[in-house]
């Protein structure tokens, strides 16, 4: 008697302290709201809320929209990325399954020299664990939540992909124009340079003016040429995203033809982040770790198993079913000393949260920060980019101002020259924040989450 007292002792004494705990969201380790000041001049409710714009809304360009649609249907990374979410929701499947008890039938003939034919059937479960205090549950919750983190993963991946592809296509677009404007550049320059030469043949020219044109031409070659590699690069680049070449008809012509990206309203406040597809991830992680904490616990307690069976066995067929067996087995498991193996797991498990909690947090100020810097560039790239409008209108200007005056013989060419670099710097520095303008609203609607 004193025995099975110090036995029920050693099973419930550990079960009293080990009270499960409930799962709390983590608070956020962020402000409440965007950074405010100078650099931030964004209107915060100007455009569509995130969550009404998918990217069919977002991307205004019909070609660029159609290579999206080949990327999501060719890409090998998305294509890894729903590989592994089916197989979480397989597994999370099989943990479900582990719940209910298994069923089996079984029916042999046993034949021995000297013997009758034995014939026999049964039907039963087989070890069957029942789960009085959770651990299935547990590792079924913890299956559950991985499923969630990787479909969250993949929408994170589909994202950053669709981010990815339309940033290939503006700097696509964008080289091809400074290609055109390398090109013209060179023609200009080749015809002055054509001009000079018979000058210079018929003395009305010195040989460094001759000299000076054809290291302009020489330059303004080389500009093509590295514009030319760039845009094979750049093709190249957009190819391997989508996972196969892309026809032609479907690539950008000019970035100034481009039209820009919808504008997306980052709101008031920086809660918006929470529905960002790696913040849940992480949270869905976060909340497997704690499952994974009630796994731990559940080591403490019995672990009950039954095993029953009912069946029949007969020297004739015919017969067999006239009489049958039945056995019922029930089974308790509790160790007792395991040299605090199972403390030791139930630590781990806990530090493992504390890891998923501190990777949580990470995302949140990694969020908060990428859409801080992206509404930073945004209010900076517009005041610039009203800048470069009104520097381009005047360097045109200013050049046909220089080539007449030279044409004329009232100044040198060193003004033209200079005013044409003028021109090339402009025409070369609008492209750039067109560019930049672009990838600034892609990045905006990728750090804030994307919608539906």
């Amino acid at each position: 008697m004193r025995l099975i007292i110090l036995l029920l002792l050693s099973i419930l004494l550990p079960c009293c302290s080990l009270l499960e705990e409930r799962y709390t969201t983590p608070s956020s380790p962020v402000p409440l709201f965007w950074p405010q000041g100078e650099a931030y001049r964004v209107d915060t409710q100007r455009g569509l809320p995130i969550r009404d714009v998918g990217w069919e809304e977002f991307l205004k360009d019909e070609r660029l929209k159609g290579i999206v649609r080949l990327t999501l249907e060719k890409n090998k990374d998305l294509k890894i990325a729903l590989l592994n979410v089916e197989r979480a929701r397989e597994l999370y499947g099989a943990r479900r399954a582990s719940l209910f008890p298994e069923v089996y039938a079984s029916a042999t003939v046993t034949e021995q020299k000297g013997r009758d034919t034995q014939y026999s059937t049964s039907l039963g479960i087989s070890s069957w664990e029942i789960d009085l205090f959770g651990r299935l549950r547990s590792l079924k919750d913890k299956a559950l939540e991985e499923f969630f983190a990787t479909e969250y993963a993949r929408k994170s991946a589909r994202l950053s992909l669709i981010a990815s592809v339309a940033s290939a296509y503006a700097n696509l677009a964008a080289d091809k124009e400074r290609l055109s404007i390398a090109r013209l550049t060179y023609e200009t320059r080749r015809k002055s340079y054509e001009t000079i030469k018979r000058r210079y043949e018929t003395g009305l020219s010195s040989e460094l003016d001759l000299r000076t044109h054809e290291a302009l031409l020489r330059s303004a070659e080389l500009e093509v040429e590295r514009y030319v590699q760039r845009v094979a690069q750049d093709e190249n680049l957009l190819n391997l995203l989508v996972g196969l070449t892309v026809p032609s008809d479907l690539l950008p012509s000019e970035i100034t033809s481009l039209p820009f990206p919808e504008e997306i309203s980052p709101s008031f406040s920086s809660e918006i982040l929470l529905s960002r597809p790696d913040i849940l991830q992480a949270e869905h992680l976060l909340k497997a770790a704690h499952a994974n904490i009630q796994v731990a616990r559940a080591a403490f307690f019995p672990r009950i198993t039954l095993t029953t069976g009912v069946g029949a066995a007969s020297t004739e067929l015919s017969s067999l079913f006239k009489e049958g067996t039945w056995a019922f087995v029930p089974n308790l498991l509790q160790p007792i000393f395991d040299a605090s193996s199972r403390r030791a797991s139930l630590k781990a498990a806990k530090i493992e949260r504390e890891i998923a909690l501190a990777q949580y947090e990470k995302a949140i100020e990694n969020a908060f920060r990428e859409v801080a810097d992206t509404l930073a560039e945004k209010g900076a790239i517009e005041a610039q980019l009203r800048a470069r409008l009104e520097l381009l209108e005047t360097a045109e200007r200013a050049y046909i101002l220089a080539k007449a005056r030279y044409e004329k013989g009232i100044d040198n060419y060193l003004s033209v020259l200079e005013a044409e670099r003028t021109l090339y710097a402009a025409r070369d520095g609008l492209v750039a924040l067109r560019l930049a303008k672009y990838l600034n609203l892609v990045t905006l609607y990728k750090v804030l989450g994307g919608g539906r």
